[in-house]
Formats: structure tokens, sequence, C-alpha cells
């Protein structure tokens, strides 16, 4: 195990009724006003909004609506939700939602006590954050992103076409509230898609240095396992409780730092459908399914101290008769089954990439990260987009 320091300050009440059971008492705490933050709207249609305002003004708080967040929040949305929160002086933010919710809430959080730019100061480059963002807490819809417990939050800005995450620990949420019941409502592709984002973010910590035995990636391991087991019953029922509830432990385990402990770490693949998304506004999950596979491909020769334990450990594989190699091809081709088994995107056509798209300038805006097995260039990830737009079939298999 590599050295490293280790902080989490968010709460977490996990369970079927924990939304009225403890809201009321949680939101207290911070002061009179509360800034009510939510999606497109389907929290008034499946009862959530309804549960979680009545909690609210049994605690006698006065609530500020902010809603229309959407899927791959912008830096304009963010600005209007500090001015409102500046406007009515919110004492808390209260997310209710899934990952794009929380990730707004997050830099809003930020810019309602802050009079510079937080783009530039905060999300263009790192920079440090030495004030106290406004208070928030979060209610968990959707399991994917993991924001629920990590202080990440991921925003466009529309004008420059750069979609950036970053990741403050004074911008955890003070409590997360989890009902997996609470997600039975979501689509099915979104609830998919969603899972493909908690197996993506394993695999992008898992697939890193070290490679000696270590505690990550044994943990990592067992999510990996868990994920493609849950993801499956979940499919077949939604309302498995057990494998819904799973799905968003799952998803939280793989973004509140534990797994990321002493691991150098990739998330070049992410880096990637970031800026996917900032050109097309792709679906995260959809986008990162399509470039999984084959971004492995290109890299799993380089990554032979790891890949042959994903084939055996994750998926099962038999090693007997198998060179490294072949079985490390194996473990990648095991995956992009099981992407198209859950009925992702195997191809960027499919996310409405046509060849009039500039890959390349795609490609070029792309930042370069240091974990990964082999370190891309600009060229190479363009090769990368070319390969997922042309992509139809599964390669041969050694």
């Amino acid at each position: 195990m590599n050295n490293f320091i280790f902080e989490n300050a968010t709460k977490v009440y996990f369970g079927k009724g924990c939304v009225k059971e403890y809201l009321a008492c949680l939101s207290g705490r911070y002061g009179q006003t509360v800034m009510l933050c939510y999606g497109g709207g389907s929290v008034k249609k499946n009862g959530i909004y309804d549960e979680v305002t009545a909690c609210l003004r049994k605690a006698g708080q006065s609530i500020v609506e902010f809603s229309g967040i959407g899927a791959n929040p912008t830096y304009a949305k963010v600005l209007e939700g500090a001015r409102l929160a500046k406007e009515n002086q919110v004492d808390m933010i209260l997310a209710v939602g899934g990952g794009s919710v929380m990730d707004c809430c997050k830099a809003v959080s930020v810019a309602a006590v802050y009079d510079g730019d937080i783009w530039t100061d905060f999300w263009a480059r790192p920079g440090v954050i030495d004030f106290e963002p406004l208070p928030l807490g979060v209610i968990v819809t959707v399991a994917g992103t993991g924001s629920e417990m990590n202080g990440g939050a991921v925003i466009t800005n529309e004008e420059l076409k750069i979609k950036t995450g970053r990741d403050y620990p004074k911008c955890n949420a003070r409590f997360a509230l989890m009902d997996s019941t609470y997600t039975y409502s979501v689509p099915k592709f979104q609830m998919v898609s969603g899972g493909f984002d908690i197996l993506s973010h394993i695999m992008e910590t898992y697939f890193s240095e070290p490679d000696e035995d270590n505690v990550s990636d044994d943990i990592s391991e067992a999510l990996m396992r868990g994920v493609i087991r849950d993801l499956r019953a979940a499919i077949q029922n939604p309302e498995d409780y057990t494998a819904r509830s799973n799905l968003m432990w799952e998803s939280t385990m793989a973004e509140n730092r534990i797994i990321k402990l002493g691991k150098r770490m990739d998330f070049q693949c992410h880096q990637m459908e970031h800026q996917l998304g900032a050109y097309t506004n792709c679906n995260h999950g959809a986008g990162l399914a399509v470039l999984h596979p084959v971004y492995y491909r290109h890299i799993y020769k380089d990554g032979l101290s790891k890949f042959p334990k994903f084939a055996v450990n994750v998926w099962g594989i038999s090693p007997e008769g198998k060179t490294r190699e072949e079985l490390a091809r194996t473990g990648v081709e095991e995956l992009a089954d099981f992407i198209r088994e859950i009925g992702l995107p195997t191809t960027l056509r499919e996310l409405g990439v046509t060849e009039s798209t500039d890959l390349k300038a795609i490609a070029d805006s792309c930042n370069l990260v240091f974990g990964s097995y082999r370190k891309m260039t600009h060229e190479e990830i363009l090769k990368i987009f070319q390969d997922c737009l042309l992509y139809t079939s599964p390669s041969p298999r050694d």
C-alpha cells in the first residue's frame, strides 16, 4: 500500500424510511431557510417531493425551490442557483436527486458565499477552498455517481465546451439520506447507465498501480462482482430491495475515497467521456460503456500485472491453457459482452456522433492523466474515438 491520509466528513443515514425519520431534525440544525434543489420534476410525480417538503415544514423551515437541474449540470445553472441562494439568504442547501443535482449543488454552495469567479478559481484549475461553503445535505434518488459522500462536482462550461470535475473536501455534504426505495421509479436506461458508472469508477481505480497485493484492489474486486450481480438482478426486478440497496451502497463505496487509498488511479476514460459530453451532451454512463472496452483494448498489454486478475477474480475465467495476454484480453471481452447484455450502447453512433462530428477537436480538448498503464496522447485518444465510431461487433478472442 502507498501512503495516504483519509478523511470523510459526510454522515450517512441508510435504509428504508430514513428521510421521514431523520430529515426534520437534521435540517433544523443549519438555520431557517432551506433551498430545495431537484431536477426535471420526477420527484413530484413519485411522491418524494411531498415527503421531503412535509418533513421540512414539520421542522418549521422556509423553503426556496431551485429546480430544472439537468444532466451534465452547467456553470450557468450553478450561477443561477447561487443568485437564488444569495437573494433569499439561504441557510442550507438540500439536494434531492442523483449525481447531476448533487454536483450542481456542491458548486452552488461555493458560489453562494464566494465573491470571485468559481470557474476560474476552482474548476478551470485546482484551487484552495479555505472558507466554509453553504451547508449541504443530500437525498439520493439515483445510484451511480457516488457524489453523496465526496466533495467532487463535475460541471460543464458550455461557452468553453469544457466539462471538468474537482473534488474539494469542503464541499462534502454534511449528511446523506439514502433510501433505495427512492430509486425504484428511475427509468431502466437511467438505472443501467448509472450502474455502469459505478462499475467504471471502480475499474478506473483498480487498473492502476500499485500492482502487488493490496486492500484497495481486494475491495474493488468484491465491489465489481457485486455490481455485476446486482445490476443483473435489478434489471430482472426493478423493485428487488436487496439488489437496489446493494447498488446504492456500491455506488457510495466506489467514490467515498476508501478504494482510492494508496492507489495511483487512472480515470483517463472519464476524462475522454467528459469531453464527449461537453460537445454532445451524451448520457455519462452510456458514453463510458462505449469507451471502456475500446480503451482497454488499447492498454491491456501494458497492464498484464492487473488485467489477468480482472479476468479471473471478477469474471471467473479459468486461467488454464491461457497466456497472461490471452487471459487479459478475455477479461476485456467479458466486459464488452456484459455491456451488450445490459443493453447499453457499444458505438458512438448510438450516442448521436457521426463522421461530421469533430472528433479531433474533442480529442485535443481531453485532459491527459498520469495514472494509466500507458499514458495517452491526443492522437491515440482520437484513434479510440474513431474505433468507437466504427466498432460494430466483438473482436475474436484469442
